[in-house]
């Protein structure tokens, strides 16, 4: 038996034909022949025979793009404006993002700026708007530690200035476990002219 042809510019269309391709083939080639890409395996089958056949493209059928609300989200279903965040269209991340998926205020967002695009530009993209919102709260969190401390720092030590608090803080901030103030990191003023009057450093989380 012979073997399956690669789908490529040029076959014929017999050996097309006889060729059992899947429909992310059929996708692929459209797209890199400039064809459309939307609809069904077999209105793809036929516009791919078309093509290879006499050159032309076969432009897409009329209604062959299911109405809103209904049919599966593929990889190259667009993007609504606005867009959908319906339990079809989470099945379609789920089964590619995984059960921890969500619609959360960032992924959101992306849609809403990115319609026109397709879903699996989505599912692409969600894992870097995934990193760029851990990096955010990251963020948060080091300037949260930061401020606490230097109020509960100055609840404690009355009379004493924002750099004897610093020099504190970087001391706790090198130490492993909680970085709450405690009487014991003072220590990190012995040795020294704790209340000299340092001059003024903004402080980084």
């Amino acid at each position: 038996m012979a073997e399956r042809l690669d789908l490529e510019r040029g076959m014929g269309i017999g050996a097309f034909r006889s060729g059992y391709y899947l429909k992310e083939e059929l996708v692929r080639f459209c797209r890199q022949e400039g064809l459309p890409v939307s609809g069904g395996k077999e209105e793809l089958t036929r516009r791919v025979s078309r093509y290879l056949e006499t050159g032309e493209a076969l432009p897409p059928e009329r209604g062959a793009r299911p109405p809103p609300g209904k049919g599966d989200v593929t990889e190259d279903s667009v993007i609504e404006d606005p867009p959908s965040f319906s339990e079809r269209h989470r099945a379609f991340f789920v089964g590619r993002l995984g059960e921890g998926f969500t619609f959360n205020v960032p992924f959101q967002r992306w849609l809403r700026a990115n319609a026109g695009k397709s879903y699996g530009e989505a599912a692409a993209a969600y894992p870097l708007v995934m990193e760029e919102r851990r990096k955010g709260k990251t963020e948060i969190g080091r300037q949260f530690e930061y401020n606490t401390y230097i109020r509960d720092f100055f609840a404690d030590n009355e009379g004493r200035g924002l750099s004897d608090a610093i020099r504190c803080w970087r001391r706790k901030k090198g130490m492993q476990g909680s970085h709450r103030y405690d009487r014991a990191d003072l220590a990190a003023l012995e040795g020294g002219d704790a209340s000299a009057g340092e001059p003024f450093i903004k402080e980084e989380p």
